[in-house]
């Protein structure tokens, strides 16, 4: 498993938009994608404008096929205007836990 971790602070005014757009990218994702087990969007309760995507893939060819989809490259022209700076993405690999 393959864990992405994408941070990304959205221009304040920008959040309905922003959140319109991510609604559109997890629609595809529900549908398009068998590779991608988790792909959730958060909200820091701080701060309106921060967001989170917390993405969790079988393997690296999912994640690749995510990362290279029409879906994701049309997201990332839509939001690109909206944030404030470049996403901070971190990936991870799953050691343990409890589902």
């Amino acid at each position: 498993m393959i864990t992405v971790i994408a941070r990304l602070k959205v221009k304040s005014g920008d959040e309905p938009a922003f959140q319109e757009a991510s609604q559109s990218m997890i629609t595809h994702v529900k549908d398009n994608e068998p590779g991608t087990h988790t792909y959730v969007l958060h909200r820091a309760t701080s701060d309106p404008t921060q967001f989170v995507f917390y993405e969790v893939y079988i393997d690296q060819a999912a994640l690749a096929a995510h990362a290279g989809s029409e879906a994701m490259k049309s997201f990332l022209a839509t939001t690109g205007p909206l944030l404030e700076g470049r996403p901070e993405i971190g990936l991870f690999e799953e050691l343990g836990g409890k589902r």
